[in-house]
């Protein structure tokens, strides 16, 4: 897989994705903030530049305010107008049409920046979903994946219910897995790689 045309969808509060070729990351979702890239809990995700001076000019917000907003007050939050937490959401959008709104535009956007990964990679041979909601969504991550049958992902109904390793058909052209995340021991794994700490213990996950 490492050797490969990888992407790597880490949905959780913070959302990010990946485009990884033969273990090397090519590009990411997020830029020189992590606000940039998907909508998240609560971070906007990309904005039209534009809309720093517009806020400015018809509501008086300033540049602190402006930052509040788009990294605390926005994302499934904003749109949902009720929460942040995409399980809450999924247990609500059948009544109610703007957690049904927040959820939608997650799985667009996040569809969205898959597509444009496959076209930097040239192709995907492996698709990875982590995270909270990467890992334990099921719903959402049928929706990502759905009507994305024309770069050869697709997913097992059953496996994807299941959270299980892969989710993806045995037969299917792309490899759908899902990994769990351990971002704590990953810290210390860098920051005792950095130190050139011969003798750390191993790290078990």
């Amino acid at each position: 897989m490492a050797q490969g045309r990888v992407i790597l969808a880490h949905l959780g509060n913070g959302a990010s994705l990946a485009a990884v070729r033969n273990g090397k990351s090519i590009d990411t979702s997020m830029s020189f903030t992590p606000t940039a890239g998907v909508p998240m809990s609560t971070r906007s995700g990309d904005l039209d530049p534009g809309l720093v001076w517009y806020l400015a000019r018809t509501e008086k917000m300033t540049a602190k305010q402006f930052n509040e907003m788009v990294n605390f007050q926005s994302g499934l939050l904003g749109i949902s107008e009720t929460s942040s937490d995409m399980s809450d959401l999924l247990s609500r959008e059948a009544a109610d049409v703007r957690s049904a709104e927040a959820v939608a535009l997650f799985c667009y956007q996040v569809k969205k920046w898959i597509g444009a990964f496959a076209a930097a990679l040239g192709g995907v041979q492996t698709l990875v979903f982590a995270g909270g909601i990467g890992e334990n969504a099921a719903p959402v991550r049928e929706r990502i994946c759905d009507g994305l049958g024309f770069l050869g992902i697709e997913i097992d109904k059953t496996r994807n219910a299941e959270n299980a390793p892969l989710i993806s058909p045995d037969t299917g052209h792309v490899k759908v897995r899902i990994i769990r995340t351990d971002e704590e021991v990953m810290i210390a794994r860098s920051v005792a790689q950095v130190l050139n700490f011969s003798s750390t213990p191993k790290l078990e996950p």
